[in-house]
């Protein structure tokens, strides 16, 4: 029998490792590529490729891992994520570098989705919130501490140590789950059906969230895409800094997870996701206007106590769901809706960056993230 708290353990080292590398190189990307000459809309595609590529991984490694266990999908993803540290540093151009985006997007579909489904096979009824705050703690830990590590690595020994240093975390991450992980196989009862939207027939709950999820993660996509561009070129931010705040938003929403979870399981998970997606989408209008790096810090900050009061919840409702259509299905579906997100939120906020401005990107964010709270808020309410 599985010792629950010890799998969760290894799974959230895991993740964590594997994070704290893909974090390292997420302030260098949208500089790596506006060296190599990439417009608005060139840095939109690099991100986007990443997110459209896992939409369609995920779906397909979801259902299998319903079926054949969970472990050996996550396995090879993390193996992929290490070896293809080498293609960032080897990438001769912009589409060369799209190329290693779209397959970093390929094997990211095996990883967050299935660890995600690990995690909700172990968790105890009525325990959602706290197991699902604990594991967003350890993904938002490695995302958040990965910027900073990234902007260090590259002042002091430039971007292709950074990508080396990606390799070797997500290294590491795969050594934990081969040799210390146990395999699960705790799917439903009855045979787990293909993620498509016949899934969500009669299911507005899991509608409701998959909309949030959206919205939310157009608006981190813009951030990761975008904020980098607006602190470097409107406030003359070095690397450091801007992987500082970038650092804040992701690890101090990991610092807030486990509170959040807690009260996922004793509040109304509605009210926490409403409320935590209203203050994100009104914060992100403010980020052009934040006039400095303090007042940058205090936005990311506020940005960061948002996401842990709504995504321990959302996850939560999702689990539920989960135990119902199989927890790979469930886990997957919530992952393309967030890698969507950010697919439409980098593309579209490149296209309005090269028609318009960098600060109009954040606006579009905030109206889009206004609008799938609204819609969460109002399908669930009609459900219940």
């Amino acid at each position: 029998m599985i010792n629950r708290k010890r799998a969760l353990l290894i799974i959230a080292l895991s993740v964590f490792s594997s994070m704290l590398g893909v974090g390292i190189i997420a302030p260098l990307l949208p500089l790596y590529a506006k060296r190599m000459g990439a417009s608005g809309l060139g840095i939109g595609l690099l991100f986007a490729g990443f997110s459209l590529a896992r939409t369609f991984t995920m779906p397909l490694s979801g259902f299998l891992s319903d079926k054949k266990g969970r472990k050996l999908f996550l396995s090879l993803g993390l193996l992929s994520y290490s070896l293809l540290s080498l293609g960032y540093i080897y990438a001769q151009g912009l589409v060369s570098l799209i190329v290693v985006r779209l397959l970093h997007g390929t094997a990211s579909g095996m990883v967050i989705p299935i660890a995600q489904a690990y995690v909700g096979d172990l968790s105890p009824a009525g325990e959602e919130g706290r197991w699902q705050g604990y594991f967003n703690t350890a993904l938002f830990s490695g995302l958040g501490g990965g910027p900073l590590l990234g902007g260090l690595l590259t002042d002091y020994f430039g971007m292709e140590k950074a990508f080396m240093a990606m390799g070797l975390m997500n290294f590491a991450g795969f050594l934990g789950v081969v040799f210390l992980l146990p395999e699960i196989r705790r799917g439903r009862k009855r045979a787990s059906s293909f993620p498509s939207p016949g899934v969500l027939k009669g299911r507005p709950v899991m509608k409701a969230v998959l909309a949030f999820q959206f919205a939310y993660s157009v608006g981190r996509g813009t951030i990761i895409g975008f904020l980098p561009l607006l602190a470097s070129i409107r406030f003359g931010l070095s690397p450091t800094r801007i992987g500082i705040l970038v650092s804040t938003i992701t690890l101090l929403n990991s610092s807030f997870q486990p509170l959040g979870g807690l009260l996922a399981d004793r509040l109304s998970r509605t009210m926490l996701v409403s409320i935590g997606g209203l203050g994100s989408s009104i914060l992100l209008a403010l980020l052009p206007v934040a006039g400095s790096f303090s007042g940058l810090f205090l936005i990311c900050l506020l940005l960061a106590l948002g996401g842990g009061i709504s995504l321990p919840s959302a996850s939560a409702l999702v689990v539920q769901e989960g135990r119902i259509i199989g927890m790979g299905v469930a886990m997957s579906l919530l992952g393309m809706a967030f890698s969507l997100g950010m697919t439409v939120g980098p593309l579209t906020a490149g296209l309005i960056a090269d028609a318009s401005s960098i600060e109009e990107t954040f606006l579009f964010a905030c109206f889009l993230s206004l609008m799938g709270t609204a819609y969460f808020f109002l399908l669930v309410g009609r459900s219940r």
